[in-house]
């Protein structure tokens, strides 16, 4: 086992087989990323608020109550021979290096934590915890919500892009679109910034495969994001509906937990478990599992009880033996078949090979049922919301360019809300507007910056009339505005400032009170739940004519406008504090121990950003709440299938998860101007580790 590492730190290992290599991963994982893993695995055991504190009780709740943990360990009996070596084979890696990590990283000195014990089943139970909300069953207790208050036709107002869900892009250029005639594949994957990221760039080399890419930190080899030198590969959330929601009745009866299905009263599985919490009293969880799925919500002294039903619970598979078929992938036909065996998250796959091979397919395991199962909960006692089955994965087929932006679109029969098309559109139409494209100009692509869902807004600005001066000069400026939310931008400012001005009045509107406080249900579902963030991202459909009977569009945009044009938005008397820039700045998730002081604890923001929701380079924030950015590019890649060596990316902070380290955050300058950094794949041009 050897391990190199470039200028920017990024580990390159190399080995003599495929189990040695996943030890050598494991290991150089645990030394770059010990505090970050080792958070992971406790949270997936509900074990986080020990050191983290009251905050994180609620996710150590749903964690244990969703059955995360055990959920893991059925999945991993169930792997092949194979693979459950590999795997076991990272994890020995993980436990050699952690001591050594745990050393390096004073939190754990700070939250009293020493190096923890991994076992056979800890990345799958890592890998369902980074994606068991990631398709947003909470969206189907909004539904639920916004139906009993408002009326069942008022769910479909808010079907946009989820809050906190997607903004992740993905393109592929066929050979005869690019400069040096074989395909390019770019994009990035959109999630929460965290701070170290979610994405660790990493190469792993042994005789039978040499693949560069991003991996999950605790998870073996490179699932998403990957370039083996014959063929790479890239996804984006699906945006597939695969989890359902049950109403439960549940009564005790003889010491016991019983709940009422299609068949009557049936026993559950049901104990007890306690949550230790840092600086307060330990918290007891009865968990309940009914034959539908683990109880999430209520419990029998409770008016309502909703279960979870998700695949791998359901069927013990995570789909982990696609990880090692990807890295031995030489063709689109060798991904193709690796990604038949994925179950979650369900995904859009797009793959080019030096052959010419182009693939564009989703890959999961999404249930047959009721169309119901997917806009509500569903009653656990009516035998018409039971799963009957598989849906077949649709594919699409590629002539010169495929795209994947969340929309409707080949994952259209496996959903029910998807982004907006704004992104999709904004990318195809860059990629038209010229041909020979180049690994390092798909930069232009990741960071551009125009807003096409200000049209709704824009529009009913343009129909004002009557307005006092400030008002109507700056109504006139932003018409004139060229719609680009770039960071130095002080028109960009004014229109944000306007629009949260817009979304604050319509969440306060009368005819949207009902909505204003959502059902007591776990604090760990309320991103969903908030009707701002909802405005926000269904501003453009609330704005349509007669989209609420009492809402009066028009009237409120023209109170947002006169708000704001009261204030200072002259950028020659206040420019630094009028830019978009100045408010939309990064502020990355931290998990800070408990007992660490509070100026510490507190998320300090980093650098301006341009960009928002529905741009292409969708740094989200949430309009009328906060203009700071907690989603964006998790990383951003460029797959170049002529010349591996030309192939380009970069994270948002480092590759080294060690605060003040090296390569903390030495990336992050360059993620903030949108530039690409080069993938080194040569040997000779890395440095070799020499402290064993």
């Amino acid at each position: 086992m050897r391990v190199f590492r470039d200028r920017w730190g990024i580990p390159h290992l190399r080995a003599d087989d495929p189990d040695e290599l996943a030890f050598a991963q494991g290991r150089v994982t645990a030394y770059d990323r010990a505090w970050q893993i080792e958070v992971e695995r406790r949270r997936s055991l509900g074990a986080s608020a020990a050191f983290l504190g009251a905050e994180a009780v609620s996710w150590d709740r749903f964690a244990r109550q969703a059955r995360l943990a055990d959920t893991a360990r059925r999945c991993s009996t169930r792997l092949d021979e194979a693979t459950a070596a590999w795997v076991a084979r990272y994890v020995d890696g993980v436990n050699a290096g952690l001591s050594a990590g745990v050393a390096r990283d004073p939190r754990f000195a700070d939250a009293g934590l020493g190096a923890g014990n991994w076992e056979p089943w800890t990345p799958l139970a890592i890998w369902l915890t980074h994606h068991v909300l990631f398709a947003g069953f909470p969206s189907k207790l909004w539904r639920e919500h916004v139906a009993r208050r408002l009326g069942p036709d008022a769910v479909a107002l808010f079907h946009a892009d989820a809050p906190v869900s997607s903004g992740s892009n993905g393109w592929l250029l066929a050979g005869s679109r690019t400069a040096a005639g074989a395909a390019l594949l770019a994009g990035d994957p959109h999630r929460y910034i965290e701070d170290p990221g979610i994405y660790q760039q990493i190469r792993l080399a042994c005789p039978a495969y040499d693949v560069v890419g991003l991996a999950v930190p605790g998870v073996p080899g490179i699932a998403h994001f990957g370039h083996t030198g014959k063929v790479a590969w890239a996804i984006t959330n699906a945006m597939a509906d695969y989890q359902d929601l049950y109403a439960e009745q549940l009564r005790r009866r003889g010491g016991g937990v019983e709940a009422y299905g299609p068949d009557g009263w049936q026993p559950t599985r049901t104990h007890t478990e306690t949550i230790a919490v840092a600086g307060g009293e330990p918290v007891e969880v009865e968990v309940v599992e009914t034959d539908r799925g683990p109880v999430v919500i209520g419990d029998p002294e409770t008016t309502e009880a909703i279960s979870l039903r998700y695949p791998p619970r359901v069927t013990g598979e995570l789909g982990f033996a696609a990880l090692p078929a990807l890295l031995r992938a030489s063709t689109v036909a060798d991904v193709d078949a690796a990604v038949e065996q994925w179950v979650e998250p369900v995904n859009v796959v797009l793959a080019a090979d030096t052959a010419g091979g182009l693939l564009h397919r989703t890959a999961g395991a999404v249930p047959v049922r009721s169309p119901a199962n997917g806009l509500r909960v569903v009653p656990a006692w009516d035998p018409g919301y039971a799963w009957s089955g598989w849906h077949p994965m649709p594919r699409a087929t590629v002539t010169d360019v495929a795209v994947m932006a969340n929309e409707r679109a080949v994952s259209a029969p496996l959903g029910v809300e998807f982004a907006p098309p704004y992104r999709a559109r904004r990318i195809r139409e860059l990629l038209d507007r010229t041909a020979g494209w180049t690994a390092g100009r798909m930069a232009d692509v990741h960071t551009d910056t125009y807003t096409a869902a200000a049209g709704p807004l824009l529009a009913l600005l343009a129909d004002l009339d009557g307005l006092p001066t400030p008002a109507a000069a700056l109504r006139d400026r932003l018409l004139r505005w060229d719609r680009r939310m770039t960071a130095d931008s002080a028109d960009a400012g004014a229109f944000a400032a306007v629009r949260a001005a817009l979304v604050r009045r319509i969440t306060a509107h009368p005819v949207l009170a009902a909505l204003a406080d959502p059902p007591a249900y776990p604090a760990v579902f309320a991103p969903w739940l908030a009707l701002a963030p909802r405005v926000g991202t269904a501003l453009g459909a609330l704005l349509a004519p007669d989209a609420l009977p009492g809402l009066n569009a028009p009237a409120l945009v023209r109170a947002a406008l006169l708000e704001v044009a009261g204030g200072d938005l002259d950028p020659a008397v206040s420019a630094r504090a009028a830019r978009w820039g100045a408010r939309h700045r990064l502020a990355p998730w931290r998990a800070v121990p408990a007992n660490t002081v509070a100026e510490s604890r507190s998320a300090k923001t980093g650098p301006e950003l341009g960009g928002d929701h529905d741009c292409v380079l969708a740094t989200s924030s949430v309009p009328g709440v906060t203009d700071l950015c907690r989603r964006g590019p998790a990383a951003r890649y460029s797959w170049d299938l002529a010349r591996r060596e030309d192939s380009c990316w970069v994270v948002p902070l480092g590759a080294d998860g060690v605060p003040g380290s090296t390569h903390d955050d030495d990336q992050l300058a360059a993620w903030r101007r949108g530039e690409l950094l080069p993938v080194v794949t040569d040997w000779d041009k890395l440095t070799e580790e020499r402290n064993g």
